[in-house]
């Protein structure tokens, strides 16, 4: 059931909380190089919102995330109404003119959120489906999002000096990838399950120290070499070899930064007998030698290592 025009509300529910940002701040952001790529306007949760009701018919100036923990809701785009149950959360870029609004008999609760920034619009394919650029979208729950959604309204609620405001607006970020990869935002609550490529990886960090061969690999999966380079690709974006190779040489640049071994000593340490084959693989990952890498080192400044993606 959904609300009648006579008990619609935008606000107003009991235990609600909300902060807009004043319009000085938000400018504040915009031209602050820190956080200008992206930054929250708007924040707030609403629980058991009952006759929530917004309509805009020329859209929000402001992307918008609406968190559904509870109940029920709907929203409707371009003649399209669609139901938003509990779990699921729902994404309206900027400029679409939207109506949503909670279900009557079984009023949502709510984590809601306004941002914008020069990389807000590069956000929307990470938290739409290929086929819609609006979307609603089940996730897992988790309360470590729940806790930094916490955390970033707390620390606003302290005031809005340049410090919160870094501090809040770098936690976007992370909050924003909470729901653009929710697997591996519950990866550390995942101990209990293990795929088989989580197995293939565990192996290889556990052989870093040797060569290792795709037919071991395979083998040591329990599958053929040719399905096992076929799943290892299509989780990873890698060839199992590659990502063993890229692996080998994070941890090569955490040697290089915190100890004083020798190059030769790295090499030996990470299973490769050839110091030069190693400096090759090395340069060609990292776009500079071990050496280069060690002389670039700076007090207190940890140089990036090639990413490993998360299984």
């Amino acid at each position: 059931m959904y609300s009648t025009e006579n008990n619609r509300k935008k606000d107003g529910f009991n235990g609600q909380k909300a902060i807009v940002l004043p319009r000085k701040i938000v400018e504040s952001c915009e031209s602050s190089p820190i956080i200008r790529n992206l930054f929250f306007t708007d924040i707030g949760f609403y629980p058991k919102a009952k006759y929530h009701y917004r309509k805009r018919p020329h859209g929000s100036s402001q992307h918008i995330l609406i968190y559904c923990t509870d109940g029920a809701g709907w929203f409707e785009i371009d003649g399209h109404m669609i139901n938003v149950k509990q779990g699921q959360f729902l994404y309206i870029p900027a400029g679409v003119p939207h109506v949503y609004g909670s279900q009557e008999n079984d009023p949502w609760s709510i984590y809601w959120l306004h941002f914008k920034g020069e990389q807000a619009s590069h956000i929307e394919s990470l938290l739409t489906t290929m086929q819609h650029s609006c979307d609603c979208r089940s996730i897992s729950y988790s309360e470590e999002r729940i806790r930094l959604f916490d955390r970033i309204y707390a620390t606003l609620e302290t005031g809005y000096s340049a410090d919160n405001l870094a501090y809040v607006n770098m936690c976007l970020w992370h909050f924003l990838s909470s729901f653009c990869y929710p697997d591996i935002f519950l990866l550390p609550q995942k101990q209990e399950y293990k795929d088989i490529m989580d197995v293939a990886v565990e192996y290889m960090l556990q052989n870093l120290h040797r060569p290792l061969q795709l037919q071991e690999l395979a083998a040591n999966a329990h599958i053929s070499v040719s399905y096992f380079s076929a799943l290892f690709k299509k989780k990873t974006g890698y060839s199992p070899l590659d990502y063993f190779n890229h692996i080998k040489i994070q941890k090569a640049c955490q040697y290089l930064q915190f100890t004083k071994m020798h190059i030769k000593e790295i090499a030996y340490k990470l299973g490769i007998d050839d110091p030069f084959y190693f400096s090759r693989l090395f340069a060609n990952v990292m776009g500079i030698s071990p050496a280069e890498y060690r002389r670039k080192k700076e007090p207190h400044r940890i140089l990036s290592a090639p990413p490993v993606l998360p299984v």
